[in-house]
C-alpha cells in the first residue's frame, strides 16, 4: 500500500523537491565523514540516505514509522543492514549503551514529546557517543508548517539537547547565491498566498485542521516554481549548500551532542 506523499517526505525524483532534497543529501554526505561504528537511523523517509550511510558503518539500523524498501545488496552491496518499522518514541526493543552514532534528520519537529524523543536516544548510546541531528531553522521559516509541533530557533534547541547531552556543536546548512534566489522567488510566492490570510488563521487553528490544505499548496507552489524556474530548481545541487557555524540566516540546524 502506497503511504500518501506528503511534502514532508521528499523525493529524489520529484524536480520540484531538488531545493530541499539537495539540502538533505548534503545531511547526509556531512554526516557519513564523521559516523563510524553502530549507527541508528531516526527517520528512514524514502531511503536514499542508506547507500551513503552504511558503507561507513559497522552496522546500520534505521527506523521509520512507514515501511520502507531497503535492500541492502542494491543500497549497499555489505549487507549490514536493517530496517524496523515501529513509531517513536520510545525506542522499543532496542538495547541500552548498543550505539555510536545516532542520526536523524528532518524528525525531531515532528515529535510530540522532544524532551523523550532525547532521553531515549541518549540512552541507545554507548558513553561517549554521538547525536547528528537537522531540523528546520525557525527563524528562516516562511509560514508556520501545520505537519511539524514545533520549531526551534538555536538556543531552543541548544538549552533542550544540553539537557540530555553534555556537549553540543552548534552548525548549520547555508545556501549561495543561488540557494537565495530560490528562496526569494519562494517567499513571494508564498507572501502571495497568506495574504488571503487577513484573520491569521494559519497560527490560530489546530496544526491538524491545516495540514492537507498546507500539503496542497505547498506542492502546488513548488510545482509553480519549478515551471517558472526551471533552470535554477533543477540546477542547484548539494554543493550549493554547506555547512558552519549556524546563525540566525542558515536554513538548517545541524547540531551534533555528545552523551556523557
Amino acid at each position: 500500500m502506497r503511504i500518501f506523499q506528503t511534502a514532508e517526505r521528499v523525493s529524489q525524483n520529484d524536480h520540484s523537491d531538488n531545493y530541499v532534497y539537495q539540502r538533505s543529501l548534503l545531511a547526509y554526505l556531512e554526516t557519513a565523514k564523521h559516523i563510524s561504528g553502530r549507527v541508528l537511523e531516526i527517520g528512514t523517509g524514502s531511503g536514499y540516505g542508506v547507500e551513503i550511510i552504511a558503507p561507513h558503518a559497522e552496522a546500520f539500523v534505521t527506523i521509520d514509522k512507514y515501511p520502507a524498501d531497503i535492500n541492502n545488496k542494491q543500497k549497499t552491496g555489505k549487507g549490514n543492514v536493517k530496517f524496523i518499522q515501529m513509531n517513536v518514541p520510545p525506542l522499543q526493543g532496542i538495547p541500552s549503551n548498543n550505539f555510536d552514532f545516532v542520526i536523524s534528520f528532518q524528525v525531531i519537529e515532528h515529535i510530540q514529546s522532544d524532551g523523550l524523543f532525547l532521553k531515549e536516544i541518549n540512552r541507545v548510546l554507548k558513553k561517549g557517543g554521538k547525536l547528528i541531528v537537522t531540523t528546520p531553522n525557525k527563524k528562516m521559516s516562511l509560514t508556520r508548517n501545520p505537519w511539524h509541533v514545533r520549531e526551534y530557533t538555536i538556543p531552543e534547541l541548544e538549552k533542550l539537547l544540553l539537557s540530555h547531552f553534555k556537549k553540543v556543536e552548534k552548525m548549520g546548512v547555508f545556501g549561495n547565491r543561488s540557494i537565495m534566489d530560490y528562496y526569494a522567488k519562494n517567499k513571494a510566492s508564498v507572501k502571495r498566498i497568506t495574504r488571503f490570510d487577513i484573520f491569521d488563521l494559519q497560527y490560530r487553528l489546530p496544526r491538524q485542521l491545516l495540514q492537507i490544505p498546507y500539503d496542497i499548496l505547498n506542492r502546488l507552489n513548488r510545482k509553480k516554481l519549478l515551471n517558472s524556474n526551471k533552470e535554477l530548481v533543477t540546477g542547484i545541487t548539494h554543493e550549493d549548500y554547506s555547512i558552519r557555524e549556524a546563525d540566525d540566516t542558515c536554513f538548517d540546524l545541524f547540531f551534533i551532542a555528545e552523551k556523557e
